[in-house]
């Protein structure tokens, strides 16, 4: 089977890593994909952005499944485009990506649908999130509505806190509508499914690590590490999320004339008690979850995503058995750029990957990579993930920390505390 990948990013390298592990895969395409990503995929120089000319190469090179990893071209009607045509595609379509792309859509369907999540205001201005910051207090959580790339949201302990971020939210008037919501406190854990809209197929549950230093200080990133399976989340958790928040949520998607497809991330938050609540919905795969989850799954991936991806759901997937698992933990660490999350530096010359390869049980993923000069070299924020697998999160985080050590560039970012709590 022909198979094109979307994206550029670890999380699609960890996807084409686990394509091409399938027995059904004959070829396995990348657009515009990395130079990590090229190792496993043929890489294609065709914009995520570039609908057209993606419909183009699937048709020319007869691809028979394409799966989307960004968010971008989902809300953009990449899904939408090449149902259009025909084409098998695994993803949100555009009115169902608004779980992503607008929080306060979000927001709406988990009210309409009886999700647990925390109390919120949607507000369209600046003026307007002032006032109701000056009204409510602290702490609070302020969200841009559209897509940010994991760095539009603001946990604010302070009402100055939270004023300095309506400002930097409002800055060039960036953005329209911000969604202020309640601060939940506890642990965080994403749980992630893919589903045709009628079936599903959860993944094992993961955490990751949003801030950019250690101890959870420092600015929100796209994550800096992840734990899969993790620790946090009970069977019965699990069950209580999948009856409680999956379901109604396909149904009232469905009920809303805009069916769900694709993969479907919650955002948990577990209370001191046990209390469950969603903090987000995304409408793809986590990063760097991605990274951690893939090392896990055993079952195959080309097969599964391929049954989903049937625009007239079948009984086939009524009898797939439920994904296998590793038997162990995997543990990745972020690798970062000097100057992310901010102004992330670019044109540094990494070295050592491929001796970290060599270490059993070590995968790193490429993310911000190119090719200069015949060097590996920094070209984004977050650039490399370093998973390593263990028989317990201490031995994974043991070898996965080992792996990083060996891997250097100028101004190397990476948190010490990955997987310690």
């Amino acid at each position: 089977m022909r198979v094109l990948v979307i994206g550029s990013g670890g999380r699609e390298h960890a996807i084409c890593w686990r394509l091409r592990q399938s027995s059904l895969a004959t070829h396995v395409f990348c657009a515009p994909g990395n130079p990590g990503i090229g190792m496993v995929a043929k890489l294609v120089d065709i914009a995520v952005d570039d609908i057209a000319g993606l419909i183009a190469f699937v048709k020319d090179q007869n691809i028979e499944l394409t799966v989307v990893g960004p968010e971008y071209p989902l809300s953009l009607g990449i899904v939408d485009a090449f149902r259009k045509e025909n084409l098998r595609i695994f993803g949100a379509s555009k009115a169902a990506s608004q779980l992503e792309s607008s929080k306060a859509f979000a927001k709406q369907i988990m009210n309409e649908a009886g999700v647990p999540t925390g109390r919120f205001q949607v507000v369209h201005s600046r003026a307007e999130a002032s006032a109701y910051i000056e009204q409510y207090g602290a702490p609070v959580v302020l969200k841009a509505d559209g897509l940010a790339s994991g760095k539009g949201v603001f946990v604010c302990h302070t009402i100055e806190e939270a004023q300095e971020a309506v400002a930097s939210l409002y800055k060039k008037n960036e953005v329209g509508s911000v969604v202020i919501e309640e601060f939940l406190e506890g642990i965080e854990v994403s749980y992630i499914i893919a589903t045709d809209g009628e079936h599903i197929v959860p993944m094992q549950a993961s955490h990751d690590y949003k801030r950019i230093f250690d101890k959870d200080e420092g600015p929100n990133t796209g994550g800096m590490g992840s734990v899969c399976p993790t620790p946090r989340f009970t069977e019965e958790q699990e069950e209580f999320v999948l009856h409680y928040v999956m379901v109604p949520t396909i149904a009232q998607m469905k009920k809303r004339g805009m069916p769900f497809s694709g993969f479907l991330y919650a955002g948990l938050m577990i209370s001191p008690t046990g209390t469950i609540k969603v903090l987000e919905f995304n409408t793809r795969l986590g990063d760097p979850e991605t990274q951690s989850i893939m090392r896990q799954f055993q079952s195959d991936l080309l097969e599964t995503l391929y049954e989903l991806s049937d625009p007239s759901p079948h009984t086939v997937m009524q009898n797939m058995p439920a994904p296998a698992w590793a038997p162990k933990v995997t543990v990745s660490i972020v690798l970062a750029a000097a100057g992310y999350p901010d102004a992330p530096r670019t044109g540094d010359e990494i070295t050592g990957v491929h001796q970290a390869e060599e270490l059993s049980d070590v995968v790193v993923f490429h993310a911000g990579t190119a090719f200069q000069e015949g060097k590996l070299v920094t070209a984004g924020g977050r650039v490399l993930a370093v998973s390593a697998q263990g028989e317990t999160i201490a031995e994974a985080r043991e070898l996965a920390y080992r792996a990083a050590d060996m891997i250097q560039f100028a101004g190397k970012q990476q948190r010490c505390d990955i997987a310690l709590s």
